[in-house]
């Protein structure tokens, strides 16, 4: 069985598109499914990452613009056109063709339709139309179930909402069942995804300083693309209770050993509730917003807004309301268990009911 997934990383776009593709391709790898990616050199893009992880990537060719997004949308038969020759070249008709990108809809699907059997897309937008067969937005919405009600065919299958969130296997072997946490704040966990273009560590590192003590432990996670990276490296390298963890498999790890965390809104959002873990979010991104806005209604995470609006006194001032406040920091650790059903998570459902659907 042959699966083609189209998606992008770059240092504009992030590396959440590819992390979560990954994650499913690595489920469907091992039901024996045949993954291979399609993805264009973006500067940060991550592709020789994907070949590390074992898959195949073709790679569409560069482009030098300021938005990639804006040059996807733009071109997106240059773009269709450059899958389809990818398609063509296998001989045989692929049985699911899995797109995550925001630039690209229902006239770049029907491009790719005659070439591949099904096709998914991966959204969280729900901005516009699309031809296809499934659709996953793992993401939490007061509006969920109705978010794609005019945008797709009423044949299409949706898979809606967190219990169908893409967690890497790390996450998974936890049972967050067994997880006891009493609202203490010990140990703080940053994370402002893969890239951090906008240098969002660095403000979290410079808002905490102040608040640091001998009993007070702090990780902090970039991704090999974070342009930052030295900077970030410098500063931790000044405290001994500090530590920098680059591009790394044990993500998992360091959120059950953390207290609180801070960090970008988005994927690495499940991530966190998974673990109930609470958060200090930042939207850093405006696919973020909603997602993150109806998660504070759980209270579950304390949001501070987007982040060109966030000064380094908003989270010192949020973070240390919340360090001689371990009742309230226990309510959100609480309040994680009402937004995912962990149980299901746990069984992969999403990846053998896609193979379902396509058989």
């Amino acid at each position: 069985m042959q699966v083609f997934i189209r998606t992008d990383a770059s240092i504009q776009i992030g590396s959440g598109h590819v992390m979560r593709c990954l994650t499913l391709a690595n489920q469907l790898k091992q039901k024996n499914v045949s993954i291979k990616f399609i993805c264009r050199e973006l500067k940060g893009n991550m592709i020789e990452y994907i070949r590390q992880q074992g898959f195949e990537v073709y790679t569409l060719k560069g482009i030098d613009v300021v938005s990639h997004w804006d040059w996807t949308t733009e071109h997106w038969l240059e773009d269709a056109q450059g899958t389809n020759d990818f398609l063509q070249n296998e001989n045989q008709l692929i049985n699911l063709l899995i797109v995550d990108h925001y630039s690209l809809d229902m006239k770049w699907e029907e491009k790719i339709r005659p070439f591949v059997r099904e096709i998914m897309v991966i959204d969280d937008l729900a901005d516009r139309n699309h031809d296809c067969d499934l659709l996953l937005d793992q993401n939490y919405y007061v509006n969920m179930e109705s978010r794609y009600k005019d945008l797709v065919s009423e044949k299409c299958m949706q898979f809606l909402g967190p219990n169908f969130a893409l967690l890497r296997d790390e996450f998974l072997v936890i049972d967050p069942t067994t997880i006891l946490r009493d609202g203490e704040i010990h140990n703080i966990f940053i994370f402002f995804g893969g890239t951090d273009s906008s240098g969002e560590t660095l403000k979290a590192l410079y808002a905490i300083e102040r608040l640091l003590h001998d009993d007070l432990k702090v990780n902090v996670v970039v991704g090999a693309s974070n342009p930052y990276k030295s900077k970030i490296k410098e500063f931790c390298d000044g405290y001994k209770n500090i530590q920098l963890h680059c591009q790394i498999d044990y993500m998992a790890n360091l959120m059950l050993e953390a207290d609180i965390a801070i960090g970008a809104g988005g994927s690495a959002s499940w991530e966190r509730i998974y673990v109930k873990l609470p958060s200090i979010v930042e939207i850093v991104a405006d696919n973020q917003k909603e997602l993150t806005e109806a998660l504070e209604t759980t209270n579950a995470i304390y949001s501070l807004g987007k982040y060109s609006d966030v000064k380094e006194h908003d989270i010192y001032h949020q973070l240390k309301l919340l360090l001689i406040n371990p009742k309230k920091v226990k309510k959100m650790v609480e309040q994680c268990n009402y937004v995912m059903d962990s149980s299901v998570l746990r069984e992969k459902k999403l990846a053998s009911q896609i193979l379902k659907a396509i058989f």
